[in-house]
């Protein structure tokens, strides 16, 4: 069977959904202890915070690149002092600041200032001279160079740490956001956000993140009360029934045997509506619950079974009932995978109109097997269509069908999620549902059909 078509409005779980259903939550969990607040900030007093961690890296960086910068431009300065070299019967002297030490050696030597011109004699008495000269003021002009180098580091390395400091809070102010709001947000007060501020960049990004995460978590919340307050609803209602029932049996004076057993029947009936609904809630939550192991599943048979088991309801509800079954190998659990196949089938006949049609298929595409299920019916406004697989969520709350609990297509997509397949709905402009569900390829060891008695299981994490 081809995948389902419709008005290409189509429906798939959110992520959040996938991940974890409304039952799976604990309303506590999000409450923000001041005990345990206050023993973090009592745990971090003995440890360097990350603040002064930050403001050392910065003055360590600035004290290795000042000492490297020193370090440059005392080499480059003894490269540049003056240098006394003879030449034949000429004395030179070179370098930076080499007139004033020539005029000076000059003098020394009864000569004019620049190349001195000399007899040998006269070089030799003056080459020594010249030389001791240029050392000392080498050596003078390296150790005042050392030490107002030095002091000017230390001026900067005291004020690096200031400024150290006041950029690594600047740095780490968002953070400091982020976790006041973690601290103060709990379990009722999850609509609040963090909003964050200022330039598009990382601390930005995990500000954003952190809200998307409280919007998801708000979500979750909400559907986990409206799941509670449903389910107290659905379950009080065969509960009052039963006793309404029993009470108007016993004040009846005049109460037969027959009316006393018709009673009963509907007590009974009432009872059964209960372990049903209670059925069904732990189906739902089994199925979000998750799988630790999976195991050969045959949608083919599976399908088969449940097709051949419900033809009677079909025709009963005057519909007609077509399958295109192909082989479809999956991965699974089989008791989830043939809920998961009863209840889409139930709910397509259920949620019908007379001379309606339901077609049911299987089989393989690019590898992963699927299941569709199409069916007429009234139709769906498009906006409506995500609401329909959360609990006790119907089209029309007052239109219940005979049966329904409102919990089938909840259900169906919990299970869906356990087994990692893809659920999605769609539409029809004529009315009704398509809904195709695509299980993802079976590991090597199920791709072949097991053999009689054989049971293969599958760690979950594959």
């Amino acid at each position: 069977m081809s995948e389902p078509r419709g008005r290409g409005v189509a429906w798939t779980p959110p992520a959040s959904q996938r991940a974890a259903g409304p039952t799976g939550l604990r309303s506590d969990g999000g409450a923000t202890r001041e005990g345990g607040a206050s023993k973090a900030a009592r745990g971090r007093a003995g440890r360097h915070s990350v603040r002064m961690r930050l403001t050392l890296l910065y003055v360590g960086l600035f004290l290795v690149s000042a000492a490297c910068l020193l370090t440059i431009t005392y080499f480059l300065v003894d490269q540049q002092l003056p240098q006394v070299t003879t030449n034949g019967g000429v004395i030179a002297i070179t370098g930076g600041g080499s007139g004033g030490l020539g005029a000076g050696a000059a003098a020394g030597c009864g000569s004019s200032p620049g190349p001195l011109p000399a007899g040998p004699g006269q070089v030799s008495a003056c080459q020594p001279l010249l030389q001791e000269v240029a050392g000392r003021v080498g050596r003078n002009t390296l150790n005042e160079l050392l030490i107002e180098s030095g002091i000017a580091l230390g001026i900067m390395a005291v004020a690096s740490v200031g400024l150290g400091w006041l950029m690594a809070g600047r740095v780490l102010s968002p953070l400091r956001t982020i976790t006041a709001a973690a601290r103060r947000i709990s379990a009722r007060s999850l609509h609040q956000r963090i909003a964050m501020t200022g330039p598009d960049d990382e601390l930005k990004e995990l500000g954003d993140t952190f809200d998307q995460l409280l919007g998801r978590l708000d979500a979750s919340f909400r559907a986990q009360r409206q799941f509670v307050a449903n389910a107290s609803h659905e379950l009080r209602t065969p509960l009052a029934r039963q006793r309404t029932l029993l009470e108007v049996a016993l004040r009846d004076h005049a109460a037969t045997n027959a009316s006393l057993r018709a009673a009963c029947e509907r007590a009974l009936a009432a009872g059964e509506q209960q372990e049903r609904l209670i059925a069904a809630l732990l189906t739902l939550a089994r199925g979000e619950r998750g799988l630790d192991r999976f195991e050969p599943v045959d949608l083919a048979a599976i399908v088969a079974a449940a097709v051949a088991a419900r033809r009677g309801d079909a025709e009963a509800a005057q519909l007609s009932l077509a399958a295109s079954i192909q082989p479809a190998a999956a991965a699974g659990d089989p008791g989830l995978a043939e809920r998961l196949v009863a209840n889409l089938i139930d709910n397509a006949i259920r949620y019908n109109t007379p001379g309606g049609q339901v077609e049911i298929g299987t089989g393989t595409r690019a590898g992963r097997p699927y299941l569709t299920v199409t069916n007429t019916g009234p139709v769906i406004p498009p906006d409506q269509l995500g609401r329909l697989f959360r609990p006790f969520q119907r089209m029309d709350p007052a239109r219940r069908s005979p049966g329904g609990l409102g919990l089938g297509l909840a259900i169906s997509s919990a299970i869906a999620a356990a087994h990692r397949a893809d659920l999605r709905a769609v539409t029809r402009a004529a009315g009704g549902l398509a809904i195709e569900v695509l299980f993802p390829p079976p590991p090597p060891p199920l791709a072949r059909p097991p053999a009689s008695g054989e049971r293969i299981l599958v760690p979950a994490g594959r």
